[in-house]
């Protein structure tokens, strides 16, 4: 029997400011760097869209189905904010028809880092986060941006964890259908690029030759391709935007197990699927990586290999601060100024506020960075 994997990403970064340093110098905080009122504004409509995106997936999971999230540890931390959330997905893990999946808890880029310590560090923050909320244990990590090497893999199965999803890309997959279990180190599940960008950018462009997209023609693509196991992997607030188009989204999820079903495909999890289907080797691997549209829209440009390398030099910095409490809060810091939404900012698509964003960005991390080298709390 084929299955599908729907998984969910629930994130919402900090919005960086655009900063000017004042004449002398300030202790660094969440506050000099970030828009924290704009990230309250954006989270309380995205709180309200989370919580009715959960109503619409309790009546999906009403009739068998199965679905995955994973939800950042920022996000979780701003849910402070509104605590109706977290119960809101307490609501959907009674069912039994949920998976929770683990990846580095700021969202972050630390996974490019030639040492992965940090890596390593934030995924087990966030697993342990998950654990202290939720009361589930991991076992399926997704990377930031779906990022994944040979190095990166090892690091996963060497943390424990019996699966990964990664990107489909072509150049892991020579342009076939990534419809199957892989290997490497462990066991991995990759996104359909295609089908999950129906889902997630499409579903309402009345243009698009496949709108309007029900659950029945969907189920009639999954059943049309070979393989095992397809798996989506879709940012949740597609929902919301979706809504304020049409009721279609809230079709469509709610008929897709029993569309599915009727061409007797299961709907599964990630931890489910690597149980039920045998693994194939990924051999190209060993010398590609992979990432969610791609390596090159977070380290594709001059200005993000320098910001890369000014994160490291302070992370080395942040080594040598030996007050505990002082030491906690710059790495909060440090930390959100390696989320990939501050990579994809400087991305030459986005030229020319990419250059802009890249002279904002830098004088920020420069700012952090002093402050790492003086040692000054004031």
């Amino acid at each position: 029997m084929k299955g599908v994997c729907v998984c969910w990403e629930v994130h919402l970064p900090y919005d960086i400011k655009w900063y000017w340093a004042n004449e002398g110098y300030q202790k660094p905080s969440m506050e000099k760097y970030f828009n924290l009122i704009k990230t309250f504004s954006n989270f309380d409509r995205f709180a309200d869209e989370v919580i009715s995106s959960n109503e619409i997936l309790k009546e999906s999971i009403a009739d068998g189905g199965k679905y995955s999230f994973n939800i950042s540890g920022t996000f979780i931390e701003q849910c402070k904010w509104n605590m109706e959330v977290i119960s809101s997905f307490h609501g959907l893990l009674n069912s039994g028809n949920v998976e929770l999946l683990a990846s580095p808890y700021y969202q972050s880029v630390c996974s490019l880092f030639e040492n992965h310590s940090d890596f390593i560090e934030q995924v087990k923050k966030h697993s342990s986060t998950i654990n202290d909320i939720f009361d589930e244990k991991v076992q399926t990590l997704v990377n930031t941006q779906l990022l994944m090497s040979d190095e990166i893999a090892r690091s996963a199965y060497q943390m424990g964890f019996r699966c990964m999803i990664s990107e489909g890309s072509h150049n892991i997959v020579r342009k076939n259908d990534p419809v199957y279990v892989y290997k490497n180190h462990l066991p991995v599940i990759l996104r359909h690029i295609n089908l999950s960008e129906d889902i997630e950018r499409r579903f309402s462009e009345k243009k698009w030759t496949g709108y309007p997209l029900i659950a029945d023609k969907f189920a009639a693509w999954v059943n049309s391709m070979e393989g095992d196991v397809l798996t989506l992997y879709i940012n949740y607030d597609s929902l919301s935007s979706h809504r304020k188009d049409s009721e279609l989204i809230h079709d469509f999820i709610r008929d897709l197990p029993k569309s599915l079903a009727s061409h007797d495909i299961q709907m599964i999890t990630p931890s489910e699927a690597v149980k039920l289907y045998s693994a194939r080797p990924l051999e190209t691997l060993k010398r590609e990586s992979t990432a969610r549209y791609g390596i090159n829209s977070l380290i594709g440009n001059h200005v993000q290999h320098i910001y890369m390398h000014e994160l490291t030099g302070a992370g080395k910095e942040l080594e040598n601060i030996k007050d505990r409490s002082y030491h906690s809060s710059l790495q909060h810091i440090y930390r959100c100024l390696q989320q990939s939404s501050i990579m994809h900012d400087m991305n030459a698509v986005n030229y020319p506020l990419a250059y802009e964003r890249a002279v904002n960005n830098l004088s920020i991390l420069s700012d952090l960075k002093r402050a790492l080298i003086s040692g000054d709390k004031q």
